[in-house]
């Protein structure tokens, strides 16, 4: 049998967890794992996490910190009431009521249902009145047991058919038929709380309004889809999400309001209202397709402004294209270390190894290779396993190439995507492909991909007949906006654009000295502004990028960024460890995590202290940052890899002198930033700190 999900050692009454969110948090997961249901320290880390992405104050006094987490052995829900309140980030002030929803990461339906149903009751106050009164810990249990018990449902209104029914009343029929039906779906990106609190306002707001209102809550566990039949009699739609609505093109030709789950939470009467009025309204946004914006992008009841959707839309991108860089550039780098690095040039060519070296190759075939200005790499896979272990290093950098050629489509692609839906993806790969043909780089795939999701987007807002509908998202659009990205490319565009391109990377070429350290600098800045924000990314995307260019200037931006990158989490575990005073307990387990994270160049590591001292870790990591960057850039150090951290040290260069350019970068950087977090920790206390934010 199952653990239940919440016991009496997970409830705290009246308690004094601190006086901020950070505290609640970390004193929540210490209560969690004290039961032994999860690792305090990585549970701790992901719901701040989580609380980066959007703050979990709901309203109404209560808050609801919550993550899916590898750190989660059972699904797990903990209570505090708490005394004093604590800011959450909701508008109208502090909570006095916390869930900690805890959910393992390969959490089955059945508990992913209870959670949902706990979700629902938060939106109903008797629910919350009974947690407000309850004077003991067993009958928060209880109330929460009863909250999450199954219960008969009634029949849901015409969800297996679309059509009346035949011997129903006559007298009743023209009743019905006035009755208005609107369908929704609700999405956050947890897909635990969010997304089924969101559910319930909206249905309690439509039987308020006395409409006929169906939702579809897209959460973690199974999904109820809506009946086809349901979708086809409804009046208007309602998508309430903060992810993209998947199957979106099922509600094609529905007028949509589209907003954020915490719209649905805060107001969903006046969601419902806005969309009955865009049932009677023949010129309201339909819907067109499936995506995260498509129709929310050009109003339809999107909060968003055009800079914050444009800014989605490239993270969006860029977050689709990592996969690609992280793959091909990884394998790129194996092919270098078992091929040699002179793996993708002609035989003794600015370099590479003579046809005397090649002892796998006859000669006469490694002059007509030659004289073909064939790669050795190419010349290996013709020789097979003859080749030995040059040939395992050409075939791994011919994947590894054929993956990298992916990056700037991808870019382009999802880009589209995130502004126009499925519509978008096919002319955005195209532009992007077409980028690369014409020498326009990331920049044309950027250029592309904004002018497809644009142009997507602004013809799925035609008004169309029904039938149509469902034609324009699968192939009209498609056809319409790819032809068109395409030929503004060709005939507009693309020569600018590689113009552009090239004066970028010749300037980067070119730099050398005090040029090349400026820009070690600000990459360094930039790699520990966010730590893995948009100003992060927006520099890794530079390094990567540049990679494909396969120039010593581009290896050296992008051994810049790695090793930037890794100093936050490497900075915070050494100064866990030397002022030990100065960090909390589980500050000082994250500290613990930091090393492994920081070593494989994953800034995020350090995302738990900058969460909770912003104003005394930020700075300081930018310190750090910038002071690696530098001497890396002053050192010269190249790196052919994209990712990796210590684990890639085979793919430096010139080798062995890059591997301790790098290392002294990166060392250096660490001692600057911890001594900075130290010394700021030490000379500007805590409450100091709290009262200037």
């Amino acid at each position: 049998m199952s653990e239940p999900l919440i016991t009496t050692e997970l409830v705290l009454l009246d308690a004094d967890l601190g006086s901020t969110k950070t505290e609640v948090i970390h004193s929540m997961a210490a209560l969690v794992a004290k039961t032994g249901r999860a690792d305090e320290a990585g549970l701790a880390a992901d719901a701040l996490a989580r609380e980066e992405k959007a703050v979990t104050g709901l309203g109404g006094g209560i808050a609801i910190p919550h993550c899916r987490s590898a750190a989660v052995h059972t699904n797990t829900l903990a209570f505090a009431r708490l005394s004093p309140k604590v800011d959450f980030g909701a508008a109208d002030g502090p909570a006095d009521l916390a869930f900690m929803i805890a959910a393992s990461e390969g959490s089955d339906d059945a508990h992913l249902t209870l959670l949902a149903m706990l979700a629902r009751s938060l939106m109903r106050a008797e629910f919350l009145e009974g947690l407000r009164s309850a004077t003991t810990p067993e009958q928060i249990v209880a109330l929460v047991n009863q909250a999450t018990a199954p219960e008969e449902k009634a029949a849901a209104p015409a969800r297996a058919a679309a059509a009346p029914v035949a011997a129903a009343p006559v007298a009743e029929a023209p009743t019905e038929a006035k009755k208005k039906l609107i369908v929704a779906v609700t999405s956050c990106p947890t897909g635990i709380a969010h997304t089924f609190m969101a559910a319930d306002g909206l249905e309690q707001a439509g039987r308020s309004a006395g409409i006929e209102l169906i939702v579809e809550p897209q959460g973690s566990g199974k999904i109820e889809w809506l009946d086809p039949a349901v979708i086809a009699r409804a009046d208007a739609a309602i998508f309430a999400a903060d992810v993209p609505v998947r199957e979106r093109e099922r509600f094609a030709g529905l007028p949509v309001i589209e907003g954020s789950v915490k719209r649905a939470i805060n107001e969903p009467a006046k969601l419902v209202s806005e969309a009955l009025a865009a049932a009677d309204n023949p010129n309201a946004r339909k819907v067109a397709g499936s995506g995260a914006a498509a129709g929310a992008a050009a109003g339809g009841g999107s909060q968003l402004s055009i800079g914050k959707r444009i800014q989605q839309a490239l993270m969006t991108g860029v977050s689709y294209m990592i996969p690609f860089v992280a793959a091909g550039g990884l394998l790129l780098a194996l092919g270098f270390l078992f091929g040699g690095f002179d793996i993708a040039l002609p035989p003794g060519v600015n370099g590479a190894r003579a046809c005397a070296q090649l002892t796998w190759l006859s000669a006469d075939a490694c002059q007509a290779g030659v004289a073909a200005k064939s790669s050795i790499g190419a010349l290996a896979i013709a020789a097979g396993w003859g080749a030995g272990l040059d040939y395992l290093g050409a075939v791994l950098f011919a994947i590894g190439g054929a993956a990298f050629g992916f990056l700037v489509p991808a870019l382009s692609g999802y880009i589209a995507y995130a502004l126009a839906g499925r519509p978008g993806i096919a002319p955005g790969f195209v532009g992007g492909a077409i980028s690369v043909t014409l020498g326009a780089g990331f920049i044309g795939g950027l250029v592309t991909g904004l002018v497809a999701g644009v142009l997507a987007l602004w013809i799925s807002g035609f008004k169309v007949k029904r039938w149509l509908a469902g034609l324009m998202p699968v192939v009209i659009i498609p056809l319409v906006v790819t032809a068109v990205v395409g030929a503004l490319m060709y005939f507009l565009l693309g020569q600018p654009l590689a113009s552009l391109t090239k004066a970028m990377q010749d300037g980067l070429t070119g730099m050398s000295g005090g040029s090349a350290v400026v820009l070690g600098i600000v990459l360094g800045l930039m790699m520990c502004f966010d730590l893995g924000g948009p100003v992060n990314k927006a520099a890794y995307l530079f390094a990567t990028a540049g990679l494909s260019a396969a120039t010593v200037a581009n290896f050296n931006v992008m051994a810049a960024v790695m090793a930037a990158g890794m100093v936050p989490p490497l900075a915070m575990a050494l100064a866990t460890v030397v002022r030990k005073k100065l960090f909390t307990e589980v500050e000082r387990e994250n500290g613990t995590a930091a090393w492994l994270l920081g070593a494989s160049f994953i800034s995020e590591g350090a995302i738990p202290f900058a969460a909770g001292d912003p104003l005394r870790v930020i700075p300081s990591m930018m310190v750090g940052g910038a002071v690696t960057g530098a001497l890396s850039m002053a050192f010269g150090v190249g790196l052919r890899a994209p990712h990796g951290g210590i684990f890639v040290l085979f793919a430096f260069q010139p080798l062995p002198a890059a591997i301790f350019g790098f290392l002294i970068s990166l060392v250096a950087g660490v001692l600057v930033a911890a001594a900075a977090v130290i010394t700021m920790k030490t000379v500007w206390p805590k409450k100091e700190v709290a009262a200037v934010a």
